[in-house]
């Protein structure tokens, strides 16, 4: 018989509360037409401005044929559009176009109830703990990957550099 501690695997609770998360992001991004995935990519260009599709790939963690597929349906259904890079004939700068603007804060505001939802009687510093912990996992998996270039802290939650 096969057996494996699952109850003890830090991966089988971290792949298990991502799913329903995941999960819970598309109950709601659906109510809005959109689905985590698609999400993603809004938020990356949020953050970005505008970015190539293998650069979104990169930053996503995800195959660019996987992506293609994403961002083929997004740009059918007018949230984003592709073009040229005018300095390299061979990528494709992705932005996202004006149907997102006035549907952004709802996306919002469906990505904070989920947040609420999952944190709801969990301590701030209890929540501060898990990520300071993740933040550490994150990076010292990144680092055995060949040629990562991705930073291991959360966009926007750069660690204070300490000075001496």
């Amino acid at each position: 018989m096969l057996r494996y501690d699952f109850e003890d695997s830090l991966g089988y609770w971290v792949f298990s509360v991502a799913h329903l998360m995941t999960r819970a992001m598309n109950d709601e991004l659906g109510k809005l037409g959109i689905t985590y995935r698609q999400w993603e990519v809004l938020c990356w260009l949020s953050y970005m401005g505008e970015i190539t599709q293998s650069e979104l790939a990169d930053q996503m963690r995800i195959e660019a044929p996987t992506l293609v597929g994403v961002i083929d349906r997004m740009e059918r259904d007018g949230w984003i559009v592709r073009e040229t890079d005018p300095n390299d004939r061979r990528k494709k700068i992705i932005r996202a176009t004006e149907k997102v603007e006035p549907m952004w804060e709802q996306m919002v505001d469906c990505a904070k109830s989920v947040r609420a939802k999952a944190l709801r009687d969990v301590p701030p510093e209890d929540v501060q703990k898990v990520k300071s912990s993740l933040t550490v996992i994150r990076g010292n998996l990144l680092s055995e990957l060949p040629g990562h270039n991705i930073p291991a802290e959360p966009v926007g939650q750069k660690q204070p550099t300490e000075t001496r």
